[in-house]
């Protein structure tokens, strides 16, 4: 009856609107009630879960994209994609793409791409005489890149509950992220000579240059973040802190588009998102360990091995779970309740813990950019001043070209593992 009221509180939460972290919180209290465990448990787990050093490393990574953004990085590296594939038709929708890989790679998070890029690219595409629709969905499709390209915050979570390095599951996500915005680039395409959208002029190779000069230090970030992880000079943690500074140094000095009075908000902001997740893995793994309580991983793995422990269906099976889950809840808190007890049967039947976890990421990011809770969607709908409706229609083929890349990546374990079993053996 206990798991019954649990999961009772969880739906109902989501159904009425709660935002995540409140309902697995009010749901989890409701159980401890319930079944007469001391509240105190409450607040252990919720510390136990956020007690984890490499989860300080995600205030690091979102104060130094804030930093970054505020100083003037995403003109410029829109300004760059834009002079690389601008003159393509259908070519501020490519650059739309382009700029979400380069941006994401800097935030770590879809939401911060969606907002920062959809609040430029969207209206300049509406001006460009680009349907409000495609403008929104383009951008909700390629911000789902961000978290896939390192540094990735749900590789941290995925690092944090696993054990796995992290620095192996930022290089996991490269290839599939890279996959991901060409696929999407290529979709683009088609749509825009399908529906004749404009095209704007080749702007030279002088403007290229000039643009990428612009660029380079917002781009150099990642290097950074990647240099530091590999060569094993700083901790993820190190590095995430090492990045805000660089971009504070960039956006005072270089740029000079960062003004110092801003600084403070910047922490301010920043502080607050990261306690929002943070958060939220308190209360998920509090609802996490109530259901390894009631057994509830065992079960799974014990149903699913029951119909069959042939590999690539049990890939199919947990894809298509986790497409589910990605349509009604936020993608950190399905990774702290579900990717544990997944693991283990993923393990089980010989799938490799990295190979996994990167398409488990992956699977997860495509919630974001799928009805009914996909908060990209409603964060480029609000920017483009459209209802939820067209923006979900329009999206449908990029939806379908990112399930492709996941399957791919799904059964083409390489594409996972190749890269850090290279860089970092």
């Amino acid at each position: 009856m206990g798991l019954t009221i649990l999961i009772a509180v969880f739906g109902v939460g989501l159904v009425i609107g709660l935002p995540v972290a409140v309902t697995l919180g009010v749901s989890s209290i409701s159980y401890l009630l319930y079944m007469g465990i001391p509240t105190v448990v409450m607040p252990q787990k919720m510390y136990a879960g956020m007690d984890v050093f490499v989860l300080l490393s995600i205030p690091g990574f979102i104060l130094a994209g804030n930093l970054m953004n505020r100083g003037g990085i995403t003109e410029r590296i829109i300004r760059f994609a834009n002079s690389m594939v601008g003159w393509i038709r259908g070519g501020l929708g490519l650059t739309n793409v382009g700029a979400s890989m380069l941006f994401g790679g800097i935030t770590g998070t879809a939401v911060a791409d969606a907002a920062s890029i959809g609040g430029v690219m969207i209206p300049g595409m509406k001006k460009a005489g680009y349907p409000a629709d495609f403008s929104a969905a383009v951008t909700a499709a390629s911000s789902t890149v961000g978290p896939i390209i390192p540094p990735s915050v749900p590789m941290i979570i995925v690092g944090a509950l696993s054990g796995i390095s992290v620095g192996k599951m930022f290089l996991a996500g490269a290839i599939p992220g890279i996959l991901m915005g060409l696929a999407m680039m290529v979709t683009t395409y088609l749509i825009a000579r399908k529906k004749n959208f404009p095209k704007q002029e080749w702007q030279g190779f002088g403007e290229i240059a000039k643009s990428f000069t612009g660029a380079f230090w917002a781009i150099a970030m990642t290097g950074i973040i990647l240099y530091g992880l590999l060569s094993g000079i700083a901790t993820p943690t190190e590095t995430a802190i090492v990045a805000s500074v660089y971009a504070m140094i960039v956006g005072l000095f270089i740029y000079r588009e960062l003004p110092l009075r801003a600084i403070p908000s910047i922490v301010i902001d920043s502080a607050v998102s990261a306690t929002g997740i943070l958060l939220l893995v308190g209360f998920a793994n509090v609802f996490g360990w109530i259901l390894v309580s009631e057994r509830i991983p065992q079960a799974i793995a014990t149903t699913v091995l029951s119909y069959t422990d042939n590999k690539y269906l049990v890939i199919l099976i947990i894809n298509i779970l986790l497409l589910l889950v990605g349509m009604f809840m936020e993608t950190i808190a399905a990774l702290i309740i579900l990717f544990v007890p997944l693991l283990t049967l993923a393990t089980t039947v010989g799938i490799d813990p990295i190979h996994f976890a990167t398409f488990a990421v992956l699977n997860l990011m495509i919630g974001l950019t799928t009805p009914p809770l996909g908060v990209c969607l409603f964060v480029c709908a609000n920017i483009a001043r459209l209802p939820l409706t067209p923006v979900v229609i329009a999206i449908i083929p990029f939806l379908i070209t990112n399930i492709a890349v996941l399957l791919a990546v799904s059964y083409i374990p390489a594409l996972a593992t190749w890269l850090p079993s290279v860089l970092m053996p």
